[in-house]
């Protein structure tokens, strides 16, 4: 079946979908269809079904031809009819929740297709080449079908490579591409996998080291397929997509960088603002957010400048921390050390905050060396998969610009208790729906994230006042999001401009501010979701405090916020608030309490 023509995949996937429900009950109806639609997903995109332990679908690459385009869309659009027929007021609790989720999902699927944010596949932050050549870090040869599979894989590349080049095309004609002032280097992380021997590339590590139960004969035949694949597939696509980058898109590259400013590109920024934050919310709205919460954590940080007695004003007190060589590591390991000690600290601590803890592990690694430059400086990274661990990304690239002061506020947001714990938890959710369970919601996430870091000091991680600082520093980061990004995709702002109200208003190095905004300007939206999530968690969190008073549990709190998974920010709103009234009606167990 998975073999299947794109154009018999459309006629089988449209049937399906223009089948009229055949329960009346809204509940069995809205089943039926998400699960339908989920097994669509899982057929569309092989990397997400091979990543929940589906064998066959390792062999195979998304198809992003035009038949499967149409395929996708025109299945989307049926959906969204049939879920206009579900009367969602009529489901149970849980079910109105799901069919919120849902709901988005297939509109922000269909945005994107109708906007044309599909014609731009990679942004600064993340590029699909690169993606790829990581494929093979979790690949092993035992059982040696792994490999086999893997092989089968890179053996589609060069067609993936050509989908997708064919869509930057499209897109270079229609006025969509990724701005041209943030693609400066960006061909270095393609170049780096046109290699001359084959054994020296990333996507040869899975073989490297074959299973001593495989014979000399079979590990040979193995080796000699990874090296013709890689030599006469892989490096020739990625020559013609370096060929591509550099002769046609890095120079047609869109000049402007607001994303007002594209084809449809006020409803293209309006879509990316409900995606990422799941709000109603004007960009206006958002930048008067950004400017209040930019004042207030000014006077917090300015009080530390105080406190330590430097005796200049704040901007000098930035400038010093940015340039002081004591904060900063002389090493990778030292670098590496710190994150891990951070890591270790922390997870001593999260029994006396979180009831529910997840069974999942996971490490503290450098930033993939062919993508660090460019590259954020942390970044959680999960799996699906109950055999791997998840991974705290730490970038060890140019070392001068990674304070050692803001180590324990990114642990706390990358790795517990943020984005690992709750996304670890959420992937152990098992009786949600897997479209559920298995999605992200940005300003759930990123809000989290961020109320980890500030949780922090309640839990007495921050152990000098440059640390706590450094807490502060990445939290303007956030409020200074809400202002640039907006300042710059719907207000006209400049990327000189952007830049200088980062430089004005954080202590990160000038890389760290260079490398954030070029994100931003071609990642439009998702930095919004950070701050408003985080704002909404710690409004919820005081006003329950406030309502229930001594019957207020802290690991109770956290626990229903985290068993809800990823949800859009007006469920949880209203989740809590039911979490809320749940609990006034609990008789007060003062002492059963403390003993938790």
């Amino acid at each position: 079946m998975f073999r299947r023509s794109a154009v018999a995949l459309s006629a089988v996937w449209f049937a399906l979908a223009t089948a009229a429900p055949l329960a009346a009950d809204s509940e069995t109806a809205f089943q039926a269809l998400y699960e339908k639609e989920w097994q669509f997903r899982l057929q569309q995109y092989p990397e997400l079904a091979a990543s929940l332990g589906d064998k066959d679908a390792e062999r195979r690459l998304t198809d992003w031809s035009e038949a499967a385009i149409k395929t996708r869309v025109e299945f989307l659009q049926q959906v969204a009819r049939e879920l206009d027929q579900i009367d969602a007021t009529t489901l149970s609790d849980s079910s109105r929740i799901n069919y919120r989720i849902f709901a988005d999902q297939i509109r922000n699927g269909i945005a994107d297709y109708a906007l044309g944010g599909y014609l731009m596949p990679f942004t600064s932050d993340t590029q699909f080449w690169a993606d790829h050549a990581r494929s093979g870090d979790y690949v092993q040869c035992a059982p040696i079908a792994n490999c086999e599979r893997y092989l089968d894989r890179l053996e589609q590349l060069p067609r993936q490579f050509d989908q997708l080049t064919a869509l930057m095309r499209q897109g270079l004609k229609k006025g969509l591409s990724v701005p041209q002032v943030v693609l400066t280097g960006r061909d270095a992380s393609i170049e780096k996998h046109i290699v001359s021997d084959a054994t020296e590339s990333a996507f040869y590590v899975p073989f490297k080291q074959l299973p001593d139960s495989l014979d000399a004969a079979s590990q040979a035949a193995i080796r000699a397929r990874a090296v013709a694949v890689i030599s006469e597939k892989v490096v020739p696509a990625y020559q013609a997509l370096l060929q591509f980058m550099r002769s046609e898109y890095l120079q047609r590259a869109r000049k402007s960088i607001a994303a007002s400013k594209l084809p449809q590109g006020k409803a293209y920024y309006a879509a990316e603002i409900y995606e990422y934050t799941t709000l109603e919310l004007s960009a206006d709205a958002i930048h008067q957010i950004g400017l209040d919460e930019v004042q207030r954590i000014r006077a917090e940080m300015d009080a530390i400048r105080t406190e330590v007695g430097f005796e200049g004003d704040l901007k000098a007190f930035f400038q010093h921390l940015r340039s002081d060589p004591q904060f900063y590591p002389k090493t990778d390991r030292e670098l590496l050390n710190e994150a891990a000690y951070f890591s270790k600290k922390i997870d001593g601590k999260l029994p006396q905050y979180f009831g529910v803890l997840p069974r999942q592990p996971y490490g503290v690694a450098p930033v993939p060396a062919d993508i660090a430059p460019t590259y954020t400086t942390g970044r959680y990274v999960g799996s699906n998969d109950p055999k791997q661990a998840g991974f705290y990304w730490v970038n060890t690239s140019k070392l001068d610009q990674r304070p050692l002061w803001a180590i324990p506020a990114l642990t706390l947001h990358e790795a517990v208790p943020g984005h690992h714990l709750q996304n670890a938890l959420a992937s152990e959710q098992g009786e949600q729906p897997p479209f559920r369970r298995y999605s992200y919601i940005s300003a759930y996430g990123e809000g989290w994230g961020l109320y980890s870091e500030k949780l922090g000091v309640e839990m007495g991680i921050y152990e000098t006042p440059y640390q706590q600082f450094g807490r502060l520093v990445y939290e303007m980061w956030r409020a200074a999001r809400l202002v640039v990004d907006t300042g710059m995709h719907a207000k006209g702002w400049s990327r000189d401009k952007a830049l200088a109200f980062m430089r004005d208003n954080t202590a990160l190095s000038e890389h760290e501010i260079t490398t954030e905004i070029d994100r931003y300007i071609s990642w439009p939206g998702q930095a919004l979701a950070y701050k408003l999530g985080e704002i909404k968690i710690r409004e919820l969190r005081a006003q329950a405090e406030q309502k229930l008073a001594d019957k207020f549990d802290l690991r109770a709190f956290h626990d229903h916020v985290l068993a809800l998974g990823s949800v859009p920010l007006t469920v949880l709103e209203a989740e809590v608030n039911r979490w809320v009234q749940q609990q006034l009606q609990q008789p007060t167990t003062p002492v059963a309490q403390a003993s938790r």
